[in-house]
């Protein structure tokens, strides 16, 4: 099974939409869809636009120049918005994608897989405002340039969810060459990428952060099931290749238990620790449900599994949320699709319904429709009945077998809402295929972002499932269990920088300093020395350091010369400013020398502790 259909195969649809496309008037969602007269036909289409779609925005062979290999940018899009950069949660749930699609049989996309494992090493490494990788805590950066290096502007950080997804897509291209054969790769290039993402998971999980809209500080739903979910993998693979994840055996039970506490009996409350004076309803845990799907598992609430009461009540109580809030749902009732946004309050370029939201709607209707059939029964409950009354008003709680008219129409009905859903996004993308960000609550046009990465994904993952093309169990069923009793433990991480394959070295080289020294208020600390990017000595062109990582037990101030020659030496020293910014204090001793090195690395943190 494959999850792209065979582009030549589309060669003559593709002629005739472009004969269309130049003929298209202004107003496109006006024209009428000749060559997509019905759902099948637009998903042909669709699919290789979306596949195509996410190959041009990953470098070097994408579209778009200045990407580092490997590097997949979440959108060509530079202003309004600026969206040329890489996120750490989107790569990943884009790679997934790909690794998913490649073992199902798109041999093609290996290389983009290997490249994008190549620049996850690089990254790892990099020094940012959320920390490094001493500590692990530089794993929790959300974006980077993309050319790999650190973004120094504000940012919603740290985001915690990214080195979970990026584990997860991970370890499931591992285990495909496991199968393969090649556990030596495995062990010596990938592992060390997973380790330290596990082991991140494990030591920060029960500290706030940024959810996944980069809004709310504090706990969130999504992030939490992506974290149980690369726990308990981790765990399994770990054993399977012979070595132990600590972090992971003791921590996915304390996850697990946690994630219990975002159910409020009725619905997901999608952020908790801070809602930032929201309702609780958020496409944020039905992304979380998709992404946490095991096809080998049952209807499991405590997994939040899309087939569960709890998904399900979820589902329509985040849906029906949007009915009344878009111009473009008039007239859509319960239990028919409805353009589906982030949530009620978003404000966000006018708060509009976005393509991968309503997209993900369908995804968990197919792969609930999916575990119920692989169960062969359907159960309803007090919690699930209002979600399945929207199909059959009279249908009652119990347990219905496969060969009940109930569970037919059920099944069928479900399914088709599901479809209803992509048709939705089919009356709102344009003619040439492309997927921006959002889509006007108005009257539908593209808004935002152009030909965003994490759009075209959600289209192929989402049409895959309605072909029930899975991805392969990631043991649910084994750890779906929570504890009696919660415990807010971490497990202190071990982290090292994992290996680089890289073609050829590096000619330049972004140079991070640590250095440690307790300020007062209006001070600030500079570096400067020998080399161009310190100003050469001169003390007015000095290294401004940075204290947005600093706090009385660790006093660090930081800060990144963009581009040293590899392989050159400098000379360099520390110097701080007083509150009146004139007066100036030198830190003592000899000149320190540093060497920049040589090979693939393109970043390298060099942590120093101010001489007296």
């Amino acid at each position: 099974m494959l999850y792209i259909a065979l582009v030549a195969g589309l060669f003559s649809l593709f002629s005739c939409w472009t004969r269309i496309l130049l003929a298209a008037p202004s107003a496109w969602y006006l024209v009428t869809r000749e060559a997509t007269s019905s759902l099948d036909s637009f998903i042909a289409y669709e699919q290789p636009i979306a596949l195509q779609g996410v190959l041009n925005n990953i470098g070097v062979e994408g579209k778009w120049t200045g990407v580092d290999p490997g590097v997949i940018i979440a959108s060509p899009s530079k202003e309004d918005p600026d969206y040329f950069y890489t996120w750490t949660r989107d790569s990943a749930l884009t790679a997934k994608m790909l690794i998913d699609a490649f073992i199902a049989g798109d041999t093609s996309l290996r290389p983009r897989i290997e490249d994008y494992i190549s620049a996850q090493a690089i990254l790892q490494t990099v020094a940012s405002q959320s920390g490094d990788l001493s500590d692990g805590s530089g794993l929790g950066e959300p974006k980077f340039e993309v050319n790999s290096t650190a973004f120094t502007g504000p940012w919603g950080r740290p985001q915690r969810d990214g080195p979970a997804l990026r584990a997860t897509a991970l370890i499931t291209y591992s285990q495909w060459l496991l199968s393969k054969g090649d556990e030596s790769r495995v062990i010596a290039k990938i592992w060390p990428i997973i380790s330290n993402d596990l082991n991140y998971v494990g030591q920060y999980w029960n500290q706030t952060g940024f959810d996944l809209w980069e809004e709310v500080d504090g706990s969130s739903f999504f992030t939490v099931a992506v974290q149980h979910r690369a726990l308990v993998e981790g765990q399994a693979f770990a054993q399977k290749i012979g070595t132990n994840c600590a972090a992971c055996r003791t921590q996915a039970p304390e996850v697990l238990c946690f994630l219990q506490s975002f159910w409020n009996g009725d619905f997901v409350t999608s952020n908790i620790n801070d809602q930032n004076g929201r309702n609780g309803r958020d496409a944020n845990s039905i992304l979380a449900s998709i992404h946490t799907f095991d096809p080998d598992t049952g209807c499991d609430d405590h997994t939040f599994q899309p087939c569960s009461s709890r998904a399900l009540a979820n589902h329509k109580a985040v849906t029906d949320s949007f009915r009344p809030l878009y111009a473009i749902n008039s007239g859509r009732a319960q239990g028919a699709a409805a353009a589906v946004g982030r949530y009620t309050e978003d404000v966000y370029y006018g708060g509009n319904p976005w393509y991968l939201c309503t997209l993900a709607a369908a995804e968990q209707l197919y792969d609930a429709v999916y575990q119920i059939n692989r169960a062969g029964t359907l159960v309803i409950d007090a919690i699930s009945l209002p979600f399945f009354r929207d199909f059959d008003p009279s249908v009652a709680i119990g347990v219905y077998p496969a060969s009940s008219a109930v569970y037919s129409n059920i099944t069928a009905a479900m399914r088709n809402y599901a479809d209803e859903y992509v048709s939705l996004v089919q009356e709102f993308t344009p003619p040439d295929g492309s997927l921006a960000e959002q889509y006007s609550r108005d009257d539908g046009s593209p808004i935002s972002a152009v030909a965003l990465t994490w759009s075209y994904a959600a289209f192929l993952t989402a049409t895959a499932r309605r072909s029930s093309v899975v991805p392969n169990s990631w043991g649910a069923s084994t750890a779906s269990t929570p504890p009696a009793t919660c415990s807010g433990t971490s497990a202190p991480g071990t982290y090292a920088p994992p290996p680089i394959d890289c073609t050829s070295n590096v000619s330049n080289v972004a140079v991070t300093f640590d250095v440690r020294e307790p300020t007062i208020y209006g001070e600030t600390v500079f570096v400067y020395g020998s080399d161009a990017a310190l100003g050469n000595w001169d003390r007015s062109k000095g290294l401004e350091l940075h204290a947005y990582r600093y706090t009385s037990s660790n006093p660090l101030w930081s800060g990144t010369a963009r581009s040293v020659a590899a392989g050159s030496s400098f000379q360099y020293k520390y110097y701080k400013t007083g509150t009146d910014g004139v007066t100036v204090v030198y830190e003592g001793g000899a000149n320190r020398t540093f060497t920049v090195p040589e090979g693939c690395a393109r970043n390298v943190v060099q942590v120093d502790t101010w001489q007296e």
